[in-house]
């Protein structure tokens, strides 16, 4: 877009911009909207070395996202000091939770902006690869974890209207996406606000039925108490539907269940775990776990690493506890040493390790349907159902012809590593 001044005639382009995305997947949804909407105003989006104008787009999850956050907004101010950025602006969940605090310390920053809706939009600015994309179907939470700063940052649970998403999906199935990641804070959730009742069936149901490009639709985030017979049904029954369910447990023991605020119990969590491997043998579980909640103790963080180690989740991470301002959790007495809480996530990290060697080796031979993400010296990278972009293991794929990113092909696996797979196209 070409603007004119008041007083001339002469052409003045909008300035670039360029974003820095931190943070889960939903950010990143959310950081395509704002590109979007900048190069719909006529803004250039560049990378960030040839940009004048630099964004952040941060996260306020846990500690160590605050850290990286505030890193990098010193960092982008320092090259504004420079010169070579004219404005740095920052969005996202820091902005929302610590505006006027930053707005007072970091007076060099040119505009603070929290919250943005999640009505999809025609993206025109893409932050991952062409093939793969993302769905945000709901903002906020409706579960209350004492430990979670969501709610309070994200505010009240919102779902995008059906017929919204629907076009949506229309959209980027016409443009060619091979897999959609379908990513919320609690997809389950989805449509309690606008219809009274989950409806994350009936959308699926929709979504899949009226577009025939996209080989695989994923789940991403489920509570465990809402994973339903239906829902399993139907990822069992629907092809194009990835056999991975990611439902994050976060603890195993009752007490600490209780404390965290979580909505289940350890023999609800088994029943469900046991309900999904019967209806779908092949299934893929992905969790995630907290190590040193407070009060925990030595028996009850056994109790969790046995848990880990009998049920053998295909896929599992680990987060170490933070007590985050304003949260039920952080006023709990017992608060664990970092020593502590660090020793446990990495007792955690090595039984995982153990069983994620001894699942991987049990493909060695088989042949696996593959996504091949991008083109590497000595071949491809790849991955299978059981591997959602960014956070789980990759497929190293040799092949006699070329292959192109988001093509599908079926690879013989004749090597495991400790997360990932080698193999070669089966011609």
């Amino acid at each position: 877009m070409i603007v004119l001044s008041k007083n001339s005639s002469v052409a003045i382009p909008k300035p670039k911009v360029g974003i820095l995305s931190l943070g889960c997947p939903r950010n990143l949804v959310d950081s395509e909207s704002i590109l979007s909407g900048l190069s719909r105003k006529g803004y250039r989006v560049v990378d960030m070395e040839d940009a004048a104008i630099g964004i952040v787009n941060t996260c306020a999850f846990i500690d160590d996202a605050k850290r990286e956050s505030i890193d990098s907004i010193l960092d982008m101010l320092a090259l504004k000091k420079k010169g070579r950025l004219k404005k740095v602006i920052v969005y996202g969940c820091l902005s929302q939770r610590y505006k006027e605090e930053l707005a007072r310390r970091l007076p060099e920053v040119d505009a603070f902006i929290g919250r943005i809706s999640p009505e999809p939009g025609a993206d025109c600015v893409l932050l991952t690869p062409a093939h793969y994309r993302y769905l945000k179907i709901c903002e906020g939470c409706i579960n209350n974890c004492s430990f979670c700063v969501i709610p309070r940052i994200k505010g009240k649970f919102t779902s995008v209207g059906m017929e919204s998403l629907a076009a949506r999906v229309r959209q980027l199935d016409s443009l060619g996406v091979r897999e959609l990641n379908i990513v919320g804070q609690d997809i389950t959730g989805y449509g309690l606000d606008l219809y009274g009742e989950y409806r994350l069936c009936a959308l699926l149901k929709k979504i899949i039925r009226h577009n025939k490009n996209i080989g695989w639709f994923r789940l991403l985030y489920l509570y465990p108490s809402r994973i339903t017979e239906e829902l399993v049904d139907l990822i069992k029954d629907e092809g194009r539907l990835c056999k991975y369910i990611d439902m994050p447990i976060q603890h195993i023991n009752e007490r600490i269940l209780k404390l965290m605020g979580r909505l289940t119990s350890k023999k609800e969590i088994i029943k469900t775990i046991e309900m999904i491997r019967k209806k779908i043998p092949r299934v893929t579980l992905r969790t995630s776990v907290i190590a040193g909640f407070p009060s925990e103790t030595e028996s009850e963080f056994k109790e969790l690493v046995d848990f880990i180690r009998e049920y053998k989740f295909e896929r599992l991470g680990a987060f170490v506890y933070s007590a985050e301002e304003t949260t039920p959790a952080q006023a709990l007495p017992g608060q664990l040493p970092h020593r502590i809480k660090s020793q446990r996530f990495d007792g955690i990290m090595k039984v995982q390790q153990d069983v994620s060697s001894e699942i991987n080796r049990r493909y060695l031979g088989c042949t696996l349907e593959v996504i091949i993400d991008e083109e590497e010296r000595d071949g491809y990278l790849g991955r299978t159902q059981s591997d959602a972009p960014e956070v789980d293991g990759l497929v190293y794929v040799s092949s006699e012809r070329k292959l192109k990113a988001g093509e599908f092909v079926k690879v013989a696996i004749n090597d495991t590593l400790e997360y990932d797979l080698v193999g070669r196209v089966a011609e």
